[in-house]
């Protein structure tokens, strides 16, 4: 389960960014994961309840959202939604299609006194 690992990674860093702040506690935090990311929001959220405890983000809210998957298809210059990774143009059925969005994950904010 690699979502333990990528939310110890965001759990160290908003709690650094609140620290760098001089923030006593993080109130909540909001998630980009993207559809085509290959991480699963509900082990993001089982994963989150399991490594906060004992930091600033102790009591913190997680928000998760999901990001539907775009790309631009270089064969007929038209942006397009994405449901699978090097999926199909749905216009011109080629498979030139660059992801634009869907497999990001990032921290989009975070609330914090």
């Amino acid at each position: 389960m690699h979502e333990m690992s990528l939310m110890e990674s965001v759990i160290e860093i908003i709690c650094e960014t609140a620290r760098l702040n001089g923030a006593r506690r993080v109130k909540s935090v909001r998630l980009d994961v993207g559809v085509l990311s290959h991480v699963d929001p509900d082990a993001l959220l089982f994963c989150y309840e399991a490594v906060r405890h004992g930091t600033l983000a102790d009591r913190a809210r997680l928000e998760i959202n999901r990001i539907a998957g775009e790309g631009w298809c270089l064969d007929c210059g038209t942006a397009v939604a994405l449901k699978e990774r090097f999926g199909a143009c749905p216009h011109c059925g080629r498979h030139r299609v660059q992801m634009t969005a869907g497999d990001e994950l990032k921290i989009r904010d975070m609330e914090v006194i």
